[in-house]
């Protein structure tokens, strides 16, 4: 398995790049990139040449997450303004805003069958869930403190809700929070199921395995790169070769590999057999904050692209063999 440099793009925004995803393909278009900055916007390019397709506006601090909806047809984005926007992809018209509390607005995904939107819930040390139908909140999933602690301001910030991940069947969402702890919930009964341990640091980004919903990775910025089976409640493999924080991980669509950006600049290609990196990215100048493999589907779309963004302001596109 290896990563071969394709493109980037250089100045894709006007400040600081947090956060990527790709809008699946449909029938009238082909898989698009999304990405969110600093400068309070959202950009969708074109992935064959990374050329701008349109520019979104409507927040008015840093845009912190995007998330597209399986049908390809709606995304939505959500910024340091403490708003969600969800908007058509085409027309770029808004469909729905949805307000929350400050600090409350962290990562935010669709589940799988389009008809939930999880929204971190960051300093409420919960997650929010919005349907897609009315554009209601139907839902908040609270994380537990663990037994015998009595709550206090320094208790409730350590739980603070930094990322999402839906388990391929939609039926179970974890959260990964800034003490190191990750919630997972049986969403259906809107249950708390258990925690899991093995990260001393905030975990920013999570995602679950497409060929195994039992497998769960994690990134943390304690340098590692952790998989859990989520029905044994255990930790089987905790990679580490990052020199500082992890800020993104996602895995391919095959399963075999998995992608992960660094604050230490660096994009890495890990081997979960070997349990080790197995290639290092050196193109971005600054902290990467979002990798993110494009998705199957769509029309003459031999090879596996995975995308990633960078504090330095630039986009890259990589093919993935």
């Amino acid at each position: 398995m290896k990563l071969a440099w394709l493109r980037s793009q250089d100045g894709a925004h006007d400040d600081s790049l947090w956060t990527t995803t790709w809008v699946p393909a449909t029938d009238d278009s082909p898989a698009l990139l999304l990405t969110g900055s600093l400068d309070e916007t959202v950009k969708l390019w074109n992935p064959e040449d990374l050329s701008l397709i349109r520019t979104n506006t409507g927040h008015c601090l840093g845009v912190i997450s995007v998330a597209a909806h399986p049908s390809g047809k709606i995304a939505a984005s959500a910024s340091i303004d403490s708003f969600v926007r969800v908007f058509d992809v085409e027309s770029n018209n808004t469909i729905a805003t949805l307000e929350a509390a400050p600090s409350e607005v962290w990562q935010l995904q669709f589940n799988p069958q389009g008809t939930v939107l999880a929204v971190a819930g960051g300093g409420s040390a919960s997650v929010k869930l919005w349907n897609t139908a009315e554009w209601k909140l139907v839902g908040t999933l609270s994380i537990p403190r663990p037994e015998g602690v009595k709550h206090s301001e320094k208790s409730g910030t350590k739980k603070f809700v930094l990322s999402v991940a839906w388990s391929p069947d939609g039926r179970q969402l974890a959260c990964g929070s800034m003490d190191g702890t990750i919630s997972v919930f049986d969403v259906a009964r809107a249950k708390f199921l258990h925690h899991l341990e093995g990260h001393s640091m905030p975990v920013r980004s999570l995602v679950f395995s497409p060929v195994d919903s039992r497998v769960l990775i994690s990134a943390s910025d304690d340098g590692h790169v952790n998989m859990y089976d989520v029905e044994g409640k255990t930790l089987f493999v905790s990679m580490s070769g990052h020199s500082s924080w992890v800020l993104s991980v996602d895995v391919s669509p095959d399963g075999a590999a998995i992608a992960t950006g660094s604050s230490d600049k660096t994009v890495r290609l890990w081997d979960p057999k070997m349990r080790a990196a197995v290639q290092s990215m050196t193109n971005h100048t600054d902290q990467v904050w979002g990798v993110m493999f494009r998705p199957p589907g769509g029309t003459g779309v031999r090879t596996v692209q995975l995308a990633s963004v960078s504090d330095d302001k630039s986009i890259s596109l990589y093919e993935y063999s």
